[in-house]
């Protein structure tokens, strides 16, 4: 019976009528697979999705040529198996015992043998890339950057990097209303290491938005001080300049209009978040990364179950600290949020802060906020402390 399913399943491929193929009730070590029909460059593939333990999906394509050698092997793993068509359904299922039995193949069988494939790129849905992204490829920066040859292709090992410029970029936008519609912006990118957003947005405010533009990378590694300074000159990039130093160096006598920060190590990241809210600047956008600094001081006797456990304990001061980084943000003045900042494929540092300060901050609403981080230090430390971490500069 199982050989009559099989083909039932195929010339509902060839003839491009299948909507959803569903293997359940796996046997052993196997896993739930759906697949369905979709074209890729004009050619249609037999889509399959298995679902991991862990919630996410593997995808793999098979050409309809391949088809029939890899459902007549996945089959044998499954008690159930559902066909989905335009033309109708069928249903096979088979018992512990091993009895087989199948309901609506005839009458598919039927509606098949009289059917014309007329409309089978109906049923198709299309894998081709079809994002709009900000950026085409054949930036000069990027090309320069190594992420694109030199005729615009995006190297295959940069694609999650592209894709991640791109979708910063699409953050830079929501936030561009935040900024003065007109003169000079001041935008700070610290802790910048390569800078690859930093010519990233160098570019779209200069070249896409026609606008002046003053910016300033900084970091401690002088090699990448100085790639990114000559990289900027090569580009034609003049306001843009990278220094090498402590960012608390920086004078605070003007406040900038933005201020970037991506996977600065550790408290690293509340230091640039200290000097952008203390310089007041508009709008803060931080990539956090490598959250130990907590780990060695959360106390909270409630969540022991979780803090016993340092893989889980480490998830969580993740999060923590993050929510407390947000929480001293909104003492300054500032609205918050933690968006994600690209897909989870691309990259586990993920999270993105995003503060943009407010244009009328109350005395009440100052006290509101203090009393909400001071609680909120409270809890996650387990003492009264004014701030986090201690003795920001």
């Amino acid at each position: 019976m199982q050989k009559k399913l099989l083909n039932l399943i195929l010339s509902s491929a060839f003839a491009g009528v299948m909507r959803r193929l569903v293997l359940s009730k796996p046997t052993g070590e196997a896993l739930k697979v759906t697949a369905r029909l979709c074209s890729h460059k004009g050619e249609v593939l037999l889509a399959t999705e298995t679902l991991m333990p862990d919630g996410k999906a593997f995808h793999k394509n098979y050409p309809l040529a391949e088809a029939e050698e890899a459902v007549s092997l996945l089959l044998p793993s499954y008690m159930q198996v559902n066909l989905l068509t335009s033309l109708g359904d069928a249903e096979y299922r088979r018992s512990k015992k091993g009895s087989e039995m199948m309901r609506g193949e005839k009458e598919l069988e039927r509606r098949l043998s009289a059917y014309t494939p007329s409309f089978a790129d109906a049923l198709c849905e299309s894998l081709d890339q079809s994002k709009s992204y900000i950026l085409k490829g054949d930036e000069p920066f990027l090309k320069e950057l190594g992420i694109s040859d030199k005729n615009g292709r995006i190297h295959d090992k940069k694609q999650a990097k592209f894709r991640q410029i791109n979708r910063f970029l699409e953050h830079i936008r929501d936030i561009e209303d935040k900024l003065p519609a007109e003169g000079e912006l001041l935008i700070y990118d610290l802790c910048c290491g390569k800078s690859y957003l930093s010519f990233a947005v160098y570019h779209y405010f200069t070249v896409i938005r026609k606008r002046k533009l003053e910016m300033l990378g900084m970091d401690l590694k002088a090699d990448c001080m100085a790639f990114c300074a000559e990289t900027a000159k090569t580009l034609g990039f003049d306001g843009m300049r990278f220094a090498t130093g402590d960012i608390r160096t920086i004078s605070r006598d003007r406040a900038p209009h933005l201020v970037l920060s991506l996977h600065a190590c550790d408290i690293a990241t509340d230091i640039v978040l200290h000097f952008a809210a203390s310089v007041r600047a508009s709008v803060i956008l931080s990539t956090p990364c490598c959250q130990h600094d907590l780990l060695r001081k959360v106390d909270i006797p409630a969540l022991r179950f979780v803090t016993d456990h340092p893989k889980l304990s480490g998830k969580l001061c993740e999060a923590l600290t993050d929510a407390l980084r947000l929480a001293r943000l909104r003492t300054f003045g500032y609205e918050t949020t933690a968006p994600e900042l690209t897909d989870p494929d691309d990259t586990p540092k993920n999270t993105l802060l995003r503060a943009v300060l407010r244009p009328v901050f109350t005395e009440k609403q100052k006290a509101a906020a203090e009393a909400e981080y001071k609680a909120a230090l409270r809890f996650v430390l387990g003492k009264e402390v004014s701030d986090y971490p201690e003795q920001l500069p």
